[in-house]
């Protein structure tokens, strides 16, 4: 698809992977809305990509509808939706304080998979009810997961199980809106520079790409909006979930 002119949704867009995609789909010409609870921050953005911000809370329901619906007045009718959002609390299922704290857990559910999924079913039932491009596409769904699908790691009980869930997501709503042509896919990112790392010391920050066979350093927010950037564009990508990792398999802690 050539996003050019039509309307894009990222969420968790005002900073990290989100924010270097909604840069990547405004330079390629697309009107992105960036979707965030950091108002400040998304604003910032969206003026200098000359977006929209929008105020949204993807594990909210009603919050997501109205996002959706402040997004279509502003740019049309979206074809392009990226799911960034997301949070990593890390926490033992047994730790010195006893056991895992379940309201915890439920939050890093309700976030990173419920929210992934609230956006997909409002982005496809906004792209399944507008005409074809003439290949028959209506429609690209981009969700984020991690190599912590794969390989969680002690203490990511609650992170990788939902990331483990937008993997497993993928094949079954790529099947399901096939008969919209509508494609969905799923990135699962290494150890990338986002603002959660760069708060952590230079020499930690460093420790944790030399553990990366290759390139041995952090990835970079533009490489991951790069790949976005590919799927949308290549009809042929659909119902898979790609890592971006640089050989990377991690170990239990």
């Amino acid at each position: 698809m050539d996003v050019k002119g039509h309307a894009a949704v990222v969420t968790g867009g005002a900073s990290g992977l989100g924010e270097g995609t909604a840069r990547a789909l405004a330079a390629a010409g697309a009107k992105v809305a960036i979707f965030d609870r950091n108002m400040d921050a998304a604003r910032k953005v969206a003026e200098q990509i000359g977006g929209v911000a929008v105020e949204c809370d993807v594990s909210d329901a009603a919050s997501t509808v109205a996002a959706f619906a402040t997004a279509r007045e502003a740019n049309g009718p979206v074809r392009v939706a990226v799911n960034c959002a997301g949070i990593a609390p890390a926490s033992r299922v047994v730790g010195r304080d006893g056991p895992h704290d379940l309201d915890l857990f439920a939050q890093v559910i309700s976030v990173n998979l419920i929210g992934s999924f609230n956006i997909m079913r409002l982005a496809a039932a906004e792209m399944a009810a507008q005409d074809p491009f003439a290949t028959g596409e209506r429609g690209v769904i981009v969700s984020t997961a991690s190599i912590a699908a794969f390989e969680g790691q002690i203490g990511q009980a609650a992170y990788a199980a939902s990331k483990g869930g937008v993997a497993s997501l993928t094949l079954p709503v790529a099947r399901e809106l096939a008969k919209s042509g509508i494609r969905v896919m799923t990135i699962a990112p290494g150890i990338f520079g986002t603002p959660m790392l760069f708060g952590l010391p230079q020499e930690v920050q460093d420790s944790l790409g030399a553990g990366v066979p290759f390139p041995s350093r952090l990835g970079r927010a533009d490489e991951y909006a790069a790949l976005v950037m590919h799927i949308v564009g290549n009809e042929m990508l659909n119902g898979e979930t790609i890592r971006i990792d640089g050989a990377l398999r991690m170990q239990p802690k």
